[in-house]
């Protein structure tokens, strides 16, 4: 846990967050500021702020397979949801802890902002 991360704070407990899903390794929780009707951030309990950083090939496949089980749990799977990693400054990253977002619950257009 890094001591400055919001995320490591979240995930500690020391912050609060609307769960929605939780296991040894990941933890998923809806945005405070959502993009669309169903926003939902999964993060890795390991830190590592930026997924450039990222040297575990099996955290990174668990980390999209656990957002695949989110997804399916929220109902999105149907009709379609879109999956982003922001990556440092220009990418959009504004919190240094890899963070996946699964948006949906609208039709999304492309290309996004």
């Amino acid at each position: 846990m890094a001591e400055d991360c919001l995320f490591c704070k979240i995930i500690a407990g020391e912050i609060p967050s609307t769960e929605v899903y939780s296991d040894d390794e990941f933890y998923a929780f809806r945005d405070i500021n959502p993009g669309a009707p169903t926003h939902v951030l999964v993060i890795p309990r390991q830190h590592v702020a930026r997924i450039t950083d990222a040297e575990d090939p099996e955290l990174i496949g668990k980390l999209v397979l656990c957002a695949n089980k989110i997804a399916k749990q929220e109902g999105l799977t149907e009709k379609g949801f879109r999956y982003v990693i922001n990556c440092d400054e220009w990418g959009g990253q504004t919190v240094f802890h890899i963070h996946l977002h699964i948006l949906g619950g609208r039709p999304l257009a492309w290309p996004p902002g």
